[in-house]
């Protein structure tokens, strides 16, 4: 597994990471064993950065890697990094200050088992919120209280993320990157890397799409996001399939197999054209199967793709996906 530094963190963490809201809901019923399980593997693989949220399961998620660390005695080993502010209503951007924020945080740290926070992220908080300074006192605050160590935000886009690298306490920005969502390397990759900001990016895999593991009339469980926010119903819906109408991702889908090396798969091609990108700190696929997480960590090991292949990518790109979510997000 290689590794790189993560902002001015100063931390060198695994370019793959462990995304967590799989194992703590909205993706169907996992087990509580298999959610570990899942956590397990990844340290197995060599996987030393996890990301996760409060609201995953209601800090499901944040029980089962406190968890494991304790059972591994792996706290100093393992980056966590987790969010709060979703519980926040979404039309309130004032209320972003630190006596809310601090009682989130304060759960988290009990659920992680965890005197202070790798790293807390404000998750994807509404675009007004970027533009109070006290937001982002706010974070300052809860650093100075020694009840996190470092803080970054996790954006739905590209512009929200270029405004919040503003703030000297905003480390690390995490955001949707993949063959289907292309934006953010056009601007924000080369003021995050000025900013020294680390970029960690979420749903590689536009909710199973680029896998190519789903078939067009693949049907989802009743609580899995896949089925009741195909339109955005329950929030942004970028977070579904980056945003792709559905039938729309499998054309592109069909269009990228070709192109595909022979060596790889779909799911191989996808983690390793987001790692040919410099600016990339940890990519963080998440599974509810360990044998998924074993070959995630694979990923590092794979050789850049050649020139040939990210242009296909580009051309299947502007070709079939570029309309739907280039302007959005």
């Amino acid at each position: 597994m290689n590794d790189r530094r993560l902002g001015s963190t100063g931390t060198h963490v695994s370019e793959v990471g462990l995304g967590t809201w799989n194992i703590g809901g909205d993706w169907g019923d996992v087990a509580d064993e298999t959610g570990r399980d899942v956590v397990r593997a990844a340290i197995d693989a060599g996987i030393d950065f996890v990301d996760t949220a409060d609201v995953y399961g209601d800090g499901r998620s944040e029980r089962h890697i406190g968890h494991v660390l304790d059972e591994r005695d792996a706290h100093d080993d393992v980056f966590v990094a987790t969010k709060a502010g979703r519980r926040l209503d979404p039309h309130e951007a004032d209320r972003y200050d630190d006596d809310r924020l601090s009682t989130f945080v304060d759960r988290s740290r009990e659920y992680l088992r965890e005197e202070t926070l790798d790293l807390l992220q404000l998750h994807c908080p509404p675009t007004a919120a970027y533009y109070q300074p006290s937001t982002f006192e706010a974070l300052e605050r809860l650093r100075e209280e020694g009840k996190i160590a470092h803080a970054g935000v996790s954006v739905e886009k590209v512009e929200e993320g270029l405004k919040a690298i503003e703030y000297d306490v905003v480390e690390t920005v995490q955001l949707i990157f993949n063959p289907f969502r292309q934006r953010p390397r056009e601007s924000f990759f080369e003021q995050a890397r000025k900013n020294d900001v680390g970029v960690i990016v979420r749903v590689p895999y536009a909710s199973g799409l680029l896998t190519g593991a789903l078939e067009r009339d693949q049907t989802f469980a009743e609580d899995d996001h896949r089925n009741f926010n195909r339109e955005g119903e329950a929030f942004d819906v970028g977070e579904t399939f980056a945003g792709v109408p559905y039938e729309t991702g499998h054309d592109a889908v069909e269009a990228l197999e070709p192109h595909v090396p022979e060596t790889l798969s779909l799911a191989e091609l996808t983690l390793r054209w987001i790692l040919d990108h410099d600016a990339v700190s940890t990519v963080i696929p998440g599974t509810t199967s360990p044998d998924h997480v074993r070959g995630n960590a694979a990923a590092s090991e794979l050789p850049p793709l050649s020139n040939q292949v990210h242009g296909a990518v580009r051309d299947v790109y502007e070709e079939y996906v570029f309309e739907h979510v280039h302007h959005r997000w």
